[in-house]
């Protein structure tokens, strides 16, 4: 098995996320929601779908449903004509109703505060927990996809072999003051500069503490 690379040096991540930090002191996900509940919704449904999209289909279903207990009203016919344009929805809506009756059953219809707990509904996995977690409940947990596996491996901010080791890399390396806000600035980076394809090396803000050799201009 190959050998990781070194993490940046403990200056260099301060360096990278003093930026970052500047540049966007409070950044926040790009899905709406209101409260917990509908945030693990969203990101739930948010698996292979765009953020875009998802938005797009929770704008009327949240105005209606933004309660495990509305959303068990609603009903999972309901539940599914509201997001027929989302990927897997048909999957989707009913771990929303099986997890919806959870919360409702065993957590009085509040959303827990502990990744365990989250994971154990259905259709929430780590990445989703960690969404949770860090967005609703302001916990410095690493909700890592494939956009900050990119970055932590190409920028070696936290290389890792698989998502897991990326999570790792990200609380073991990265300053204790940058760890709330770490998650969304990576992704937005990922997503927006530091792009799978054609990263636009050309406008990124720590281009010159960034080791990946294939700089574009």
């Amino acid at each position: 098995m190959a050998r990781l690379p070194a993490p940046l040096p403990f200056d260099q991540q301060v360096a990278i996320f003093s930026r970052l930090r500047e540049a966007n002191p409070r950044p926040e996900s790009e899905l709406n929601f209101s409260n917990p509940f509908t945030l693990v919704v969203a990101v739930a449904l948010s698996a292979q779908a765009t953020d875009l999209g998802v938005n797009k289909a929770t704008r009327e279903l949240f105005a209606v449903a933004d309660t495990p207990r509305k959303m068990l009203d609603l009903g999972l016919d309901g539940l599914t004509g509201h997001i027929r344009t989302i990927g897997l929805y048909r999957q989707k809506a009913r771990n929303v109703i099986a997890l919806s009756r959870i919360l409702v059953e065993e957590y009085g219809g509040v959303v827990p505060d502990s990744r365990a707990a989250l994971m154990s509904l259905p259709g929430v996995g780590r990445k989703t927990a960690n969404v949770v977690l860090n967005s609703a409940f302001g916990q410095p947990a690493q909700a890592v996809d494939t956009h900050i596996y990119r970055v932590g491996n190409r920028t070696r901010i936290a290389p890792g072999r698989d998502v897991g080791e990326v999570e790792r890399a990200i609380e073991d390396n990265v300053p204790a003051r940058f760890q709330r806000h770490a998650h969304h600035w990576l992704i937005l980076h990922g997503r927006y500069i530091c792009q799978a394809r054609r990263p636009r090396c050309g406008i990124c803000i720590f281009r010159d503490l960034c080791p990946y050799e294939e700089k574009t201009e």
